[in-house]
């Protein structure tokens, strides 16, 4: 247990560096595709393309296996944390154009209007809706990070589940091994599911956590 303890570490470095990296990486994207200039949006459309349709895994070994032809060579750590990085940053600027999108045109306007800059507008009244929006499916993509980043393992990460593979090899109690990785794994997953919930019932404004609660079904007799 120790040493899965060990991996499973190592996995929860990996998501939180990759997530935040992602993150503010898929909130450029989305803002550059919405608004940058013609040969920009199609620059990173192209880029949004690539990284949706090839494999992860793929990715993933090019990176390591393939960039060091060119005289780019990274620790295994930090080429896990790229591909990761790179690859949910297409998902989430999808994620983030549909969130800034939904966000009603007249509050930019109204902005505007009161002398406010394109940034301004953005940085006080449309990025932070949009934020509330995308929390639920940010969560999700957080979720599916933490079972994604077992494919590091190829490229000789010791997170979780190569932890485990390794002491299989040496005790060959692979049924006993892998009930603790998946074990792990739930837990790490139930318990990220459980924070998303309660940043985003925080993040909800009171009178619509009052609504929500008031629309409850009631239950007793009449």
């Amino acid at each position: 247990m120790p040493r899965l303890l060990e991996g499973a570490l190592v996995t929860v470095q990996l998501s939180i560096i990759s997530m935040v990296i992602a993150t503010v990486l898929g909130l450029l994207i989305a803002l550059g595709r919405m608004s940058g200039p013609r040969p920009l949006r199609m620059a990173l459309n192209g880029y949004v393309e690539i990284f949706r349709d090839i494999p992860l895994i793929v990715q993933l070994l090019v990176i390591y296996f393939s960039l060091p032809s060119i005289g780019i060579s990274l620790p295994a750590f930090w080429a896990g944390v790229l591909g990761l990085s790179l690859n949910l940053a297409a998902y989430m600027s999808e994620m983030f154009r549909a969130a800034i999108a939904s966000i009603d045109p007249g509050q930019r306007e109204g902005g505007i209007s009161i002398g406010m800059s394109q940034a301004m507008v953005y940085r006080r009244i449309v990025l932070p809706q949009a934020f509330r929006v995308a929390l639920p499916t940010l969560g999700s993509y957080f979720i599916s990070l933490l079972k994604d980043c077992s494919l590091v393992s190829f490229i000789a990460v010791n997170e979780l589940l190569r932890q485990g593979s390794i002491i299989i090899s040496s005790t060959f109690k692979s049924m006993e091994i892998y009930l603790l990785v998946a074990m792990i794994y739930f837990v790490m997953s139930f318990v990220s599911s459980r924070i998303v919930g309660y940043v985003e019932w925080r993040l909800t404004p009171a009178y619509l956590r009052a609504s929500t609660k008031d629309a409850r079904p009631q239950t007793g007799g009449a």
